[in-house]
């Protein structure tokens, strides 16, 4: 059977009328501050402290958008008699933006926690080549990074903390016996 001629029309107008007696949900963007995921990914924060130049970041990223300059500088021993040591010293780290593709494998593999995930997205700029930002800035970003979530608590504790623990009791215990050790030959060497 044929289609009757002006079905389709009908149908849209009728669709339009319904949708003309909702309420509208469009949210009015720079007066009204979307609700994000607990996980946006916006940009990439730095936390310099932990960053140790290891350049792991950079020679994974797919991009190359991670450009890190350091250099070396010698540090004086920690105990008399040591030995000089030398470090590295963060002199730039930059990353940019207009060729990042926001994969998090730089976040990933960091092994120490120097690289977050920052739920900020209003970075535009009018010129490509100001979306370059560097360790100022990504410092910056740092501290909107959200606090992790709480751990479950019938979760197994950590094996680092778990270690540091057994080896806390262990040492306290050593100081313990120590201790009564001492109490001990005090009160046999007093008449």
């Amino acid at each position: 059977m044929p289609p009757i001629p002006g079905s389709g029309l009908a149908k849209g107008l009728a669709v339009t009328l319904r949708t003309m007696t909702k309420k509208t949900v469009t949210a009015q963007y720079p007066g009204t501050q979307p609700e994000l995921p607990p996980r946006s990914r916006g940009v990439i924060g730095l936390f310099e402290e932990n960053c140790t130049v290891c350049m792991l970041c950079a020679r994974e990223c797919p991009d190359w958008c991670i450009y890190i300059d350091s250099h070396k500088e010698t540090v004086p021993p920690a105990a008399p008699g040591g030995r000089e040591r030398s470090r590295n010293v963060l002199d730039r780290f930059a990353i940019d933006f207009s060729l990042c593709m926001y994969c998090g494998i730089c976040i990933e593999v960091c092994p120490f926690d120097a690289l977050f995930w920052s739920p900020e997205f209003e970075y535009a700029e009018t010129d490509i080549h100001e979306l370059t930002h560097e360790r100022d800035k990504l410092r910056e970003w740092m501290w909107t990074v959200p606090e992790p979530p709480a751990l479950d608590p019938g979760a197994e504790e950590p094996k680092e903390i778990a270690a540091a623990r057994k080896t806390a009791d262990k040492l306290a215990a050593q100081q313990a016996q120590q201790a009564q050790q001492a109490q001990q030959s005090e009160e046999g060497g007093t008449p």
